[in-house]
């Protein structure tokens, strides 16, 4: 069974959307711009520069974004450890997407 959240709904509605401003994504995840900046200084969102310098995110940073924050709160790890956290659980969810995909044929 799976339990889909309130972020986790937010955030699959927000993909659809392909520009986030740093202020944008900051709002959402409820965090100050230097804790957005400290994630993509780690490596854990990836911004691309606008034609005036200022970052945009596409929508799929929101959930990255809100699940670092959780694992950070609620783990109390640091970037690095939530960076490793967050990379081990994307591959998990594409093996399990692979897999699914594999047993339907």
């Amino acid at each position: 069974m799976t339990v889909t959240t309130t972020t986790d709904f937010l955030a699959d509605v927000v993909e659809q959307r392909h520009d986030l401003t740093i202020r944008d994504l900051s709002r959402m995840c409820t965090a100050d711009t230097e804790h957005i900046v400290a994630l993509v200084e780690e490596g854990i969102l990836h911004a691309k520069r606008g034609p005036l310098g200022e970052w945009h995110f596409s929508g799929d940073s929101l959930g990255r974004a809100l699940l670092a924050l959780r694992l950070q709160r609620d783990l109390e790890i640091n970037l690095a450890g939530v960076a490793l956290a967050v990379e081990l659980l994307e591959e998990c969810s594409q093996l399990r997407r692979a897999l699914h995909r594999g047993a339907g044929r």
